[in-house]
């Protein structure tokens, strides 16, 4: 396949240490250009990476005809516009979650992704560790799938950090909240009726930094989850079934230079004495979604998770927070 040239919008962290890498290890996948609108950055940034051109604006970096697709990792409040800049210069988008700030700023995106493919960062989707666990899912080998429980929290009071700035899309819930709603969407295999929040948010900074909440699937089907943006690090995933259950020991930030694991146990013994362990050999699930996108660029094959699958995931966040207001359960609006 002819690889497909990207474009990097920002030499955001995330990008610098963990997609832009990714990117790099495929032959699917040629990057191209970096912009910033630090020229310096842009340029320590494409020194590093061997990449041939750095730009001083974003803009810039758009009106270049070279450029295929675009990855856009810039803080949350410029997701939407600049995905819609990238857009109307012909450019197809990778966005970094959350998509957007809220469902209805994410609904501007349609438009836009009827001229060119437009999908949200969620790499976990594509790590063959969860592509086993919801074949074991599919298969019935843990019963009738019940319950889902997730945690996944961090330690970060930096005041200067984006991710504490309320005023353009800070706090954990849309920072990693989101993977906890991505993951019960991704092994239900079902779209939640209504959500009801508990939500402590930082007296300071206004963002939300530990939530904890219930999502009713239906069918009595449940997600319980907590995130945390001042807590120990921490993540893990449980699925529980009728008969067994399933436990992914990284779900979210899976290494890229060691095995995972996925642990499933019949509960025939206490302490989880009884669970086996499958492990999978050491994969980029950055290049993983990368190589995706790309064959999609190309026609290869279809984009699984595109815009309308980014709105169903704000619509639930969105909820989150009504429910925060409200202290009451909150339904889910599927068709906003």
């Amino acid at each position: 396949m002819q690889p497909v040239r990207w474009g990097i919008l920002s030499t955001a962290k995330i990008g610098r240490t963990k997609v832009v890498p990714g990117l790099m290890k495929s032959s699917f996948c040629d990057v191209v250009a970096v912009a910033s609108r630090d020229e310096a950055n842009a340029r320590a940034m494409a020194d590093e990476f061997g990449i041939a051109k750095a730009y001083s604006s974003y803009e810039a970096l758009l009106a270049d005809p070279e450029i295929e697709a675009v990855y856009n990792p810039l803080p949350n409040h410029l997701h939407v516009p600049m995905t819609l800049a990238a857009a109307a210069a012909g450019k197809h988008v990778l966005c970094e979650k959350p998509i957007a700030i809220t469902a209805e700023e994410a609904g501007k995106l349609r438009q836009a992704s009827g001229r060119v493919l437009i999908a949200e960062a969620f790499m976990v989707r594509h790590h063959p560790q969860w592509h086993h666990a919801r074949e074991l899912v599919r298969s019935g080998e843990i019963g009738g799938l019940r319950a889902m429980q997730v945690l996944f929290s961090y330690f970060n009071a930096d005041p200067a950090n984006i991710r504490n700035k309320a005023d353009i899309g800070g706090g954990g819930l849309l920072d990693i909240g989101c993977y906890a709603v991505v993951a019960a969407r991704y092994f239900f295999e079902a779209e939640p009726v209504r959500v009801i929040a508990l939500i402590d948010r930082d007296p300071a900074f206004g963002v939300d930094r530990t939530s904890s909440a219930l999502v009713d699937f239906g069918e009595g089907r449940q997600l319980a989850f907590t995130v945390s943006t001042q807590a120990v690090p921490f993540q893990r995933l449980q699925a529980l079934g009728s008969k067994g259950r399933i436990e992914i020991e990284i779900p979210f930030n899976a290494p890229a230079d060691q095995p995972t694991r996925v642990y499933v146990d019949d509960g025939s013994l206490p302490g989880s004495r009884s669970a086996r362990t499958i492990e999978f050999p050491v994969v980029d699930q950055y290049q993983l979604q990368g190589e995706a996108f790309s064959r999609a660029v190309r026609g290869a094959e279809p984009l699984v998770y595109g815009v309308e699958d980014a709105l169903l995931n704000m619509r639930i966040l969105d909820a989150l927070i009504r429910s925060e207001n409200s202290a009451a359960w909150e339904m889910v609006n599927r068709e906003a």
